[in-house]
């Protein structure tokens, strides 16, 4: 190659460099080709020229999320609202969470909702664009200056690895009311609980999203008082997805009542109260002055009256129930209860129960000694033990597992006599495990339905009606172990409610129309009249004791299954084979049928 075209060979790469240095944004630079050879620039990646702007990883907008989280999540110790919180003896809504759930289940749901404060300032020269330029001083950027979260926690987490969602109410702002923008967040966990059929757990503190006058401030006007999210809560109710409630402080109103209409609900003592009104408006109301909390609708008022089914000590008492109850529910009535493993023998034969009832029929006994006897051992949570004390109901395990448990309690005032809050507390029972596809093993000793004047204004038979329609009504699988007496439309409720009924009875077994005490005295009213008036008191108690011999042998239960009358006597050491061997039945066979009924929707037990 000559001397020229090597030098114009050299020029064409030159002007070639400098096109595609231009073409990369580069500056040109002057360069002598002739006396320098040309260079090949190294490899670069492509760059925009130097400009200001957000980052295109959106550091910015990940940045205030966080800030805003962490100011949610850090408590303002000099906020009047948390300083009350905790001089109440109470957790923290955080608190209250972190002890809920399992660790590091939590995830949250509207985390960042509430008022912001926002402002604008001057961006630093220590940012950097995109291609790693410093901003042009003099630029603004939007900053978080103050953050009010909502009076609200809600979200996703697990309980003893349960899936659930849940909502937590921070009474340190605005104590829980409407306008921190809660009823909108939690009318949403409602809808997701519905739509995902999983447990939902409400942590109630103050009016729930209720009212305030407040409110009526801030709108500019008043309003027709709304309830948007109760038809959520009556379909996920009569759909079995376990609702369980907790009232950790003054639980209000709208509040009162989210904690209330709940499948399982506690109230922690130390902190518990529940009401329509606080004390401010029923002193206005009603003239009722000078009330405490405790005194308006505290633990001792609503965990005897049935409007609270449990009593906890605290409130980390409260959420051990909440997951005691949890591990006896399905996610839903559409699939089945969590079976798990026993180490409890089904087989195991229980001698002490041949001996537990008395042969002196005035005598007590304990009839949870017989439940804990015949359940999975550690097993039986009784559920509602301070109210309706006539019966006994709970959540246990047989052979690993769950069943609904019902008793009649002989140690009650009314010897076991049903009354009206009694029934109440069985008809609620029978709907739960109606919902929850639970079979229903119950223990029977029932006198009949309380009687007296104080029975009767308590309106006994209307609730002892309505508890009748309950056991006609619902659907699940009922065994029964008739261990002692059975009377009276009580008793036939009870046990004729199923058919072909399943049942047991032990030879302590006793039954009639009405019991002896009582019932010989309608019966032969004219004979022992007739003796008294003819020899005298000691004439008509010597008849008398002639008759309940007489019947008495004629009531031994032996003579009712030689009828028929009764399916099977057993010896008491048996029952729980047998009533294992049903509820291994139940499972196995039936149980799938069922949940696909309830799929189909050609069974549709009801709750509410």
């Amino acid at each position: 190659m000559g001397a020229d075209e090597s030098s114009s060979s050299d020029q064409q790469a030159s002007a070639r460099l400098k096109q595609v240095v231009g073409h990369l944004g580069g500056k040109e630079e002057k360069q002598d080709t002739e006396s320098k050879p040309a260079q090949v620039p190294k490899r670069r990646g492509r760059r925009r020229a130097s400009v200001s702007g957000p980052p295109a990883d959106y550091s910015d907008r990940l940045g205030q999320l966080e800030t805003l989280r962490k100011l949610a999540r850090t408590p303002d110790t000099e906020r009047r609202g948390y300083r009350r919180q905790k001089e109440a003896g109470k957790l923290w809504v955080w608190e209250r969470v972190d002890a809920l759930l399992d660790q590091g289940s939590l995830q949250e749901v509207g985390s960042v909702t509430g008022d912001v404060v926002w402002a604008r300032k001057k961006k630093s020269a220590a940012g950097s664009t995109d291609d790693g330029q410093s901003p042009s001083l003099g630029e603004e950027e939007e900053t978080i200056d103050g953050f009010t979260p909502s009076n609200s926690v809600q979200g996703f987490g697990r309980l003893n690895g349960r899936k659930i969602v849940f909502t937590a109410d921070d009474y340190s702002l605005r104590a829980g009311h409407a306008d921190g923008a809660l009823w909108e967040k939690t009318e949403y966990i409602e809808k997701l609980a519905l739509s995902l059929r999983i447990p939902i757990v409400k942590l109630v503190d103050g009016s729930s999203g209720g009212g305030s006058v407040t409110t009526i401030r801030k709108n500019g006007f008043s309003y027709v008082p709304p309830l948007p999210a109760f038809n959520h809560v009556v379909k996920q109710l009569n759909l079995g997805i376990p609702n369980l409630g907790a009232a950790l402080g003054p639980s209000i109103g709208l509040g009162a009542a989210r904690v209330t209409v709940c499948h399982f609900s506690v109230m922690a003592a130390n902190v518990g109260s529940l009401f329509n009104a606080g004390p401010k408006v029923v002193e206005g109301a009603t003239f009722e002055e000078g009330l405490t909390l405790s005194e308006l609708g505290g633990p001792d008022m609503h965990c005897r009256n049935g409007t609270i089914d449990n009593l906890a000590t605290d409130e980390h008492h409260a959420f051990q129930q909440i997951r005691t109850v949890l591990g006896y529910l399905p996610n839903s009535g559409l699939s089945i209860p969590p079976v798990a493993e026993s180490a409890d023998p089904w087989d195991r034969r229980e001698t002490s129960l041949r001996a537990i009832i008395p042969r002196r029929k005035e005598r007590m006994y304990d009839p949870r000694r017989i439940i804990k006897a015949v359940v999975d051992q550690d097993t039986f949570f009784e559920i509602g033990t301070l109210w309706g004390t006539t019966a006994i109901v709970g959540l246990a395990r047989l052979g690993g597992r769950p069943v609904g448990i019902i008793s009649n309690n002989c140690e009650s005032p009314t010897g076991g006599a049903l009354d009206a809050l009694g029934s109440q507390k069985l008809t609620r029972h029978l709907k739960l495990c109606d919902v929850m596809n639970l079979p229903l093993v119950q223990f029977v000793d029932i006198p009949g339905y309380a009687v007296g004047t104080v029975a009767e204004r308590a309106a006994t038979m209307r609730h002892g009606v309505n508890l009748a329609l309950a056991y006609y009504s619902t659907t699940t699988p009922v065994f029964s172990v008739v261990t002692r007496r059975v009377y009276g439309v009580a008793g036939g409720v009870m046990l004729d409610c199923r058919d072909p009924r399943t049942r047991v009875a032990w030879p302590s077994g006793d039954w009639g129309s009405l019991p002896l005490k009582g019932g010989i005295e309608v019966g032969h009213s004219h004979e022992l009249r007739e003796a008294e008036r003819t020899g005298g008191p000691e004439k008509a108690d010597a008849l008398y004791k002639e008759l309940e011999a007489e019947y008495e042998g004629l009531m031994n239960p032996v003579r009712t299954a030689n009828a028929f009358g009764v399916e099977e006597i057993i010896d008491p050491a048996d029952t729980r084979p047998v009533v294992c061997t049903w509820v291994e039945h139940v499972y196995e066979s039936l149980m799938e049928e069922r949940v696909a009924q309830r799929r189909a929707g050609t069974l549709k037990p009801s709750f509410a």
